[in-house]
């Protein structure tokens, strides 16, 4: 990712993605959402005034604190920002000659491509129950798939599959956010330059999910928390057909298994028992907030 300023990171598209601060323990602090008008502000207030969810509006700008996470959550009043449309890569498949006399682009690219984008996040918690309340019934995100019947939530506020995933924890925490990258090349060169700084940070990957379907390779930063290069996610344009066709809401009970992947390595159990934990639980309860 580019820096622009001491700890602000971002994309070429998207200057301002991640605003990371020097804490006593690891966590997200703030959230950034958009909306379209003024009117879905007013909606958002009121629907946190019925679950007892202080807000405020100034201008253009609601802010509210998550009850379960405690982070401030930021939602303004904004224009869509696209981005730059992908430069596809031609593929050779069996039958098929798209890229004769050539090497493949990924071989002889000068540099490899950056991330475009931060896609999504994960947070885990004991309270998930009233954590996906908050985020659906409050902010108004839509549910995309459910594990056990809202064990645990993927949600979106676009496209994507998801943008939020809410599973069960030990402790309220983050964890990890998701990068999106434009193909399993870009994905593949820029894990390997991270390996390149720092060899033991792979967690687990390359893989691909079977909800949300994106491909993923999932490191550590330097700061220790997870983080996934992602791409080709599930894109949901007709929510009653998505519904209908693919959207089940008790994966791993009735609807049948999911599982972490179709294909690629199992996850650790560091992947959702993060080793500075108890740290996170430690932090959250010198400060007096809720696990």
């Amino acid at each position: 990712m580019l820096e622009s300023a001491a700890g602000v990171l971002g994309t070429e598209d998207r200057d301002v993605q991640i605003r990371a601060v020097e804490g006593t323990y690891r966590h997200m602090s703030e959230l950034h959402l958009g909306c379209e008008a003024e009117k879905d502000l007013i909606d958002i207030s009121q629907r946190l005034a019925d679950m007892g969810v202080d807000s405020e509006i100034v201008d253009t700008r609601l802010t509210c604190v998550d009850p379960i996470f405690c982070h401030r959550v930021v939602v303004d009043v904004t224009d869509p920002h696209p981005l730059t449309p992908t430069q596809s890569r031609a593929h050779n498949p069996p039958g098929e000659q798209n890229r004769v006399n050539l090497r493949a682009e990924a071989v002889v690219e000068k540099a490899p491509r950056p991330p475009r984008r931060l896609g999504h996040f994960v947070l885990g918690t004991p309270n998930f129950k009233e954590a996906t309340e908050f985020f659906v019934e409050g902010l108004g995100f839509k549910i995309s798939d459910q594990i056990l019947k809202g064990v645990a939530t993927f949600m979106r506020v676009e496209q994507d599959h998801h943008n939020l995933l809410i599973h069960p924890g030990p402790t309220s925490y983050l964890n990890h956010y998701a990068m999106e990258m434009d193909d399993v090349d870009a994905i593949g060169k820029a894990g390997m330059e991270v390996l390149a700084e720092r060899e033991d940070a792979s967690v687990v990957g390359v893989g691909r999910h079977v909800l949300g379907s994106n491909m993923f390779w999932y490191m550590l930063d330097p700061q220790g928390n997870m983080f996934e290069f992602f791409s080709d996610i599930d894109q949901i344009v007709d929510d009653e057909a998505w519904d209908r066709d693919f959207g089940r809401r008790d994966w791993e009970g009735s609807d049948g298994p999911a599982g972490f992947s179709v294909w690629g390595p199992k996850e650790p159990e560091v992947f959702f028992n993060p080793t500075d934990i108890a740290t996170i639980a430690a932090g959250r309860e010198a400060a007096g907030l809720p696990n």
